[in-house]
Formats: C-alpha cells, sequence, structure tokens
C-alpha cells in the first residue's frame, strides 16, 4: 500500500491543456505558510484491517521563489491475525511559485523495511504545457508529463479558485512525485463553499470554506479483479478552506478508511 500525500497546498496559477489560465483562475489564491499535526484513526474497514491509528505532521514553508512542503505519515494496522504492521511514509517537495518545477522526494518503510523511494525532478514547458520528469531513485529514467499537468501546489490552487467560482467538478492530470509511473488524473468534487459557521482555529474563522472530494487515477492501469475498469487508485475527502488549509480528512485506502483531525495548527512566517 502506498501512502501517497493527503494534502495539497499551493502557489502556482492553475492552467488549462491549450496554456490559457481560465478566468475562474485568473487571479492567485493567497496560500497560508503553515504546520498541522493530524490524529488518525479508523472509519470504516471492508478487508482484513481490524484496527488502525496513526498521526500526520504537515508543514509547508513560503521558501520566497518557491514553496517547500514536508508530510510524515505514520499509521499502525492491525490485522485478523492479530499482527501489528507500521507504514511510515517521509515526503518532502520543493515547487517553484511559477508552476514550472519541482523536486521531489518519497520514502516509506513497512515495519522499518523500505518499500518504496522516489527521488527526482519535474519541469513544465510552459503553464498549461507538457512536461518532463526525470527520477534518479528508484532508477534513473525521464517519462512525459501531459500537456494541463499541475504539480500538487498549483493542483490545490485549481480546487479552491474553482470553488471560490462557484464550480462543482474539475478534472485535471497531477504529478506530485509519490510514485515512478509519472502523471494521474484526477477528478475533483466540491460541495458546500462558502462561509464558515465554525472552525477549530481563530485563523480559519473567517475564511469561506467547503467539502472536496478527490479521486486519483493511474493513467496507463489495466483493469483487473481487485480493480475494475473506472475505479479510483486513490482517494481523499477533506474540508479546504480558502487559504490552502485542509481539515476533517477522510482517506480511502479500498479496504479501509482513515479519518484524521487537527490536533495542532500554527500559520508560519515567509522565510525570504
Amino acid at each position: 500500500m502506498r501512502l501517497r500525500p493527503l494534502l495539497y497546498t499551493l502557489a502556482a496559477f492553475a492552467a488549462t491543456s491549450t496554456g490559457a489560465l481560465p478566468a475562474w483562475a485568473a487571479d492567485p489564491v493567497p496560500m497560508a505558510a503553515h504546520r498541522a499535526v493530524y490524529k488518525l484513526a479508523l472509519d470504516t474497514s471492508r478487508g482484513d484491517v481490524t484496527d488502525a491509528s496513526g498521526q500526520m505532521n504537515y508543514e509547508v514553508t513560503d521558501a520566497c521563489d518557491g514553496w517547500a512542503t514536508r508530510q510524515r505519515l505514520a499509521l499502525n494496522i492491525v490485522n485478523r491475525d492479530g499482527q501489528d504492521v507500521e507504514l511510515v511514509s517521509d515526503y518532502a517537495t520543493w515547487e517553484a511559485k511559477d508552476g514550472l518545477s519541482m523536486r521531489f522526494r518519497m520514502r516509506q518503510t513497512t515495519d522499518t523495511a523500505v518499500t518504496d523511494q522516489v527521488e527526482g525532478t519535474a519541469t513544465l514547458d510552459s503553464p498549461g504545457g507538457a512536461g518532463t520528469v526525470h527520477y534518479t531513485v528508484p532508477e534513473a529514467k525521464d517519462m512525459p508529463l501531459p500537456a494541463g499537468t499541475l504539480f500538487s501546489m498549483a493542483h490545490t490552487e485549481a480546487i479552491i479558485a474553482a470553488a471560490q467560482s462557484g464550480k462543482k467538478f474539475l478534472s485535471v492530470p497531477i504529478f506530485d512525485g509519490t510514485g515512478d509511473k509519472g502523471a494521474q488524473d484526477s477528478f475533483i468534487v466540491i460541495g458546500n463553499w462558502g462561509a464558515t459557521a465554525a472552525a477549530p482555529y481563530p485563523a480559519l474563522a473567517k475564511l469561506d470554506s467547503g467539502k472536496v472530494h478527490i479521486s486519483f487515477f493511474d493513467r496507463d492501469a489495466k483493469p483487473s479483479k481487485d480493480k475494475p475498469s473506472g475505479s479510483p487508485d486513490y482517494e481523499v475527502g477533506m474540508t479546504y478552506y480558502a487559504n490552502g488549509v485542509a481539515n476533517d480528512l477522510l482517506m480511502n485506502f479500498s479496504d479501509f478508511t482513515m479519518h484524521g483531525t487537527f490536533t495542532e495548527f500554527t500559520e508560519t512566517p515567509p522565510h525570504c
């Protein structure tokens, strides 16, 4: 099981495959550099998992000409045989604020043994254009990125810009650096966007927010018994605030889902 990044913050303009910015994404969305800690608890189980708990630490830093993100996700999972398995994912990126380049590194372990590791760089030729990802780990190789690809930072900005313009659906390719198969397709559903009635921290209390559900699809996946045609590779739901902060996570790992809520949140100053 791959523990992909569950949150996306951003700083670049969202673009269409033609290279032109849609009207609803004409202005940049002001994002918040911040640190957050989430408590994770088992929500539902449809398979061999009987219990699960964990924690996710997430930080986004305003690094002047780019955004640096760091996420550490740790899950303890118990199966029907009583076996306790620890899964840990460390993920870090730097993404240029023009949305055209990024560096990425992801390392996942299962009971301290490395089970997945990816490192490299990615570039886009222009806003809305095609690009290339260059992997250095697990092996040196280049892969093309389709026109319209957004990196993870720009992906969230596209979602918030769409929500603020009243859109309910969005579909764009994304590359986030969590796997060695290049870009994925994403389909986003946005609901109930508007003024926040209640928020767990004062910095979020006056911001618009809404429910967002994101499905990720492998572009070259072949149907199988466990994954019929049209099935997403991964799904996540959350409450997004207008500054890119997310809470009330619901992470679907196919045979079980985890619910995540804030235990800590602070905004951080720019590092310029």
